[in-house]
């Protein structure tokens, strides 16, 4: 496994005053996968940093309370592009206030270039319901898990 060429990555689990979640509609050639906000590091930048640049070119949240970190995950799929072998992702929590209206920075041509076509609030009970793929896979339950109890004391590590 120490050949893989990975991509590190930071996500945000953007949640309202209501409980809802943000989630990024990814669009690849083999199949839709609703995620939360954020993508690549760029070198030598800080988890932290990275965050606060995705959710600005992806959802235009400036200056965001970013929380606790939630969880670790590793993911292997080879990248459309060729250039890496799977994905090594931090999730961290991040409130915003109710009504908050996602407006990217980015130009839905830019977001497009990158596979995003969508932005949507899910409650947990219409994400648990939906006929969705999302990744992480179980997210409906990890984001149950931070609202009933909070962060955990470790991240968890994750599944794909």
């Amino acid at each position: 496994m120490s050949d893989l060429r990975i991509r590190e990555a930071v996500r945000g689990l953007v949640i309202d005053a209501d409980d809802r979640i943000l989630l990024v509609r990814f669009d690849f050639p083999a199949r839709t996968v609703w995620a939360t906000p954020g993508g690549g590091m760029d070198p030598g930048e800080e988890p932290y940093d990275a965050l606060r640049r995705e959710l600005i070119e992806e959802i235009g949240l400036h200056d965001p309370d970013i929380g606790p970190h939630l969880w670790n995950r590793l993911h292997i799929f080879p990248f459309i592009n060729g250039h890496y072998d799977g994905q090594r992702e931090q999730a961290f929590a991040v409130r915003v206030a109710a009504g908050f209206d996602p407006q990217p920075g980015f130009s839905w041509e830019q977001l497009n270039a990158e596979y995003v076509f969508e932005l949507r609030w899910w409650t947990v009970e219409e994400l648990r319901r939906a006929p969705v793929i999302t990744a992480p896979t179980g997210l409906a339950d990890l984001v149950e898990q931070y609202i009933r109890h909070g962060a955990p004391v470790t991240p968890w590590s994750v599944e794909a």
